[in-house]
């Protein structure tokens, strides 16, 4: 049966590229094309800004930077970017959507472990990191470091970006009966309900202790586009467990912890995570929110992987608990197969992952 609703995969990705339905002012990476995305790249300027702003159905984003750009930043040669503060981007890939088709983005996992904020933002947009279908023009990411400073330059990646035709979001039923057959995730019980399935946090620890790291204030630098270059203890500090199975997040402190369960995504299939859900906690989790297909799958390499979570807790302290509800993931069925699978030969940095912090980091 062929599918005429879905996500993109690799090659239809490739593609809108050839019929000029997307277009970059330089050649792709080798690598930016994922199973079910693509890596969006920065510009060579970033425009620092008095505050965040929606550009509404009658405004350009060139005309509000006009208006709210306090200074310009050039990216040619790497800039850093201050925590605290919000720049808009430029991105060197611009859409010129078919009528059928719409886009979402996304932070990509290293930029959610980062705690970077990122957005993608149109012309005439309504919502962050929606395109709508049809949508014509360039597209700009809005950053704002949150607990480290960071290097970036022209060509950096922090985003991604996802391309599906029609509705091709799981219903719960058509999601029961995907996870009997594929087991989406190792739980016993698994609850799917809110248009998903549930994740919980895992706060027992590995055979250390180890559950989790939270970010240290007032750290150096860290290069996006460099691997291990830093080492973990001069910007986190690892908590471990003390018997309780239990953890109090402090207002926005920022923790990387690790779902209870191991995650599949059959490569049929993306998930997304829900970065919020307001029925669980006051809190956010997982930035990055994207699942491609392949993640966790055996015949790739990702037995046992598991999701690991960006936390902060909002306004008041929160107490979580092991086995505590975190967030949901949703499916979707991709229009077909990709040609690669995440971890197959890729370079993906997270396959069979425990927890774990991104790949800027020594262990």
């Amino acid at each position: 049966m062929i599918r005429t609703t879905g996500i993109l995969a690799d090659r239809a990705i490739a593609a809108l590229f050839e019929t000029g339905r997307l277009s970059s002012e330089r050649p792709l990476d080798d690598d930016q094309i994922q199973p079910a995305s693509l890596d969006l790249r920065l510009g060579t300027k970033a425009f620092r800004v008095r505050a965040s702003f929606m550009p509404g159905p009658n405004s350009l984003v060139s005309d509000k930077l006009d208006r709210l750009k306090l200074h310009v930043v050039d990216l040619s040669e790497g800039a850093v970017l201050e925590t605290g503060c919000v720049y808009i981007v430029p991105l060197m890939e611009s859409l010129d959507l078919p009528a059928d088709m719409s886009a979402s983005a996304n932070p990509k996992s290293s930029t959610g472990r980062l705690d970077i904020f990122t957005r993608v933002i149109t012309n005439y947009a309504q919502e962050f990191d929606k395109i709508p279908a049809g949508y014509s023009g360039p597209l700009y990411l809005e950053i704002s470091p949150r607990t480290f400073p960071i290097v970036v330059r022209q060509g950096s990646r922090l985003s991604q970006i996802r391309f599906r035709i029609g509705n091709a979001l799981l219903g719960e039923p058509e999601l029961a009966k995907l996870h009997e057959a594929e087991t989406l995730v190792a739980s016993d019980l698994p609850n799917v309900s809110g248009g998903g399935i549930a994740l919980s946090i895992d706060l027992a620890g590995d055979k250390d202790g180890l559950i989790g790291y939270r970010g240290k204030h007032h750290t150096a630098v860290v290069d996006v586009d460099k691997k291990a270059q830093h080492d973990l203890f001069d910007f986190w500090e690892p908590i471990y467990s003390r018997g309780r199975n239990e953890l109090i997040l402090d207002p926005d402190e920022f923790y990387i912890l690790v779902s209870r369960e191991a995650v599949h995504v059959p490569p049929l299939y993306a998930a997304e995570m829900t970065p919020f859900d307001p029925l669980v906690g006051e809190f956010r989790v997982h930035y990055a929110g994207f699942f491609d297909p392949g993640f966790g799958h055996e015949a790739a390499g990702g037995r046992g992987s598991r999701a690991v979570l960006e936390v902060r807790s909002h306004e008041v302290p929160f107490i979580l608990e092991d086995g505590q509800i975190v967030g949901r993931l949703v499916y979707e069925h991709m229009l077909e197969a990709p040609e690669g699978l995440y971890g197959s030969g890729l370079g993906s940095n997270y396959q069979a992952q425990g927890l774990k912090l991104s790949k800027h980091f020594r262990s």
